[in-house]
């Protein structure tokens, strides 16, 4: 292999064309939808099972991707290796499920191999190849059609425009199947309990909030030296108003102080009411903690008091709350 020196400028051509090749093959993959993935979207709903993923080399990888992207969206799925299946692994697929073959050409041997086996045990099959003619996709009950005009390898050998565009196909068909299902956020967070993801989708308002004593809060009679007191007790920065059935009627914070410095007022005998924000942002309890982020986000505020279905205040949480939990 004899190394050709290159200039900085000619790197990044290579690289464009690359993109611009595998932009051009994904592109193609709208066109060739058609009845064959539907048909493979619908059995995949209908089976009681899992989705058993199969493929081999550079397909395999894809394969993997593609079954834990289906697995993590609300369709139950796990990779198989074809050649470790006809060695035994074949045992973990049931008559109740459903398998999902790559290959790009149609007839990875490996992969061919499993043909007889897979119609005996009577498990449908779909194929994803390039070549609709090919003896994968002629076994199979539905064809999904991945064929490209040319790979971005410009030896016409390494498969990178046919990964992508098995890539993008398979998450296609994650999706079609998750909006099918009506897989929802909470669903999702299910399925990724740990990291910061979990955090932000599992992690409920009231799970962080600061309710009991530890909540703020005032009647709306309360003097403006009493309300600070109170909220320098608590040290959320902010305080609940409450009228005299006990629902909130507004909220008092440290940004309202600093407009209120300017104003010659009398400390023991202002009463809170006068001064605090009455149209105030509040949120519920069970609502995922990442929608508080939103909402304080969107609004521009550092703090939200929580309300029960009265409108009663039940507990608050600030935008530190959210940075120690890992929401933010």
């Amino acid at each position: 292999m004899t190394k050709t020196a290159m200039m900085p400028e000619t790197f990044i051509n290579s690289a464009r064309r690359t993109i611009e090749v595998e932009s051009n093959a994904v592109r193609d993959l709208q066109e060739q939808l058609d009845g064959d993935f539907s048909r493979a979207c619908q059995i995949i709903l209908d089976c009681s099972g899992r989705v058993i993923v199969t493929g081999m080399g550079k397909s395999g990888h894809i394969a993997k991707k593609i079954a834990a992207t289906l697995a993590s969206t609300g369709t139950p799925s796990f990779f198989v290796h074809p050649g470790e299946a006809s060695h035994g692994d074949l045992g973990m697929i049931t008559e109740s499920d459903v398998i999902l073959a790559l290959s790009n050409s149609g007839k990875t041997a490996e992969v061919a191999t499993l043909l007889p086996l897979i119609k005996r045990m009577g498990v449908p099959m779909i194929s994803m190849t390039g070549n609709p003619e090919s003896l994968l996709s002629k076994a199979a009950e539905a064809n999904i059609d991945i064929s490209i005009k040319e790979e971005a390898c410009p030896l016409g050998l390494a498969p990178t425009s046919s990964t992508t565009a098995s890539l993008v196909m398979g998450d296609a068909l994650a999706i079609a199947l998750l909006e099918a299902r009506g897989f929802s956020a909470e669903d999702f967070a299910f399925s990724h309990p740990g990291g910061a993801l979990g955090r932000k989708l599992l992690l409920k308002v009231k799970d962080l909030m600061h309710d009991g004593e530890r909540l703020p809060s005032v009647i709306e009679s309360t003097s403006l030296k009493d309300a600070l007191i109170e909220m320098s007790d608590k040290r959320l920065g902010m305080t609940a108003i409450l009228d005299p059935q006990g629902r909130l009627a507004g909220v008092f914070t440290d940004g309202d102080l600093r407009r209120t410095l300017d104003l010659d007022l009398n400390l023991k005998s202002t009463p809170i009411s006068e001064l605090m924000t009455a149209d105030c942002a509040v949120i519920e309890p069970q609502l995922l903690a990442a929608e508080a982020l939103h909402i304080m986000e969107e609004k521009r505020i550092n703090g939200l008091i929580v309300v029960d279905k009265h409108h009663c205040p039940i507990g608050a949480l600030n935008m530190h709350d959210l940075l120690r939990a890992g929401v933010l």
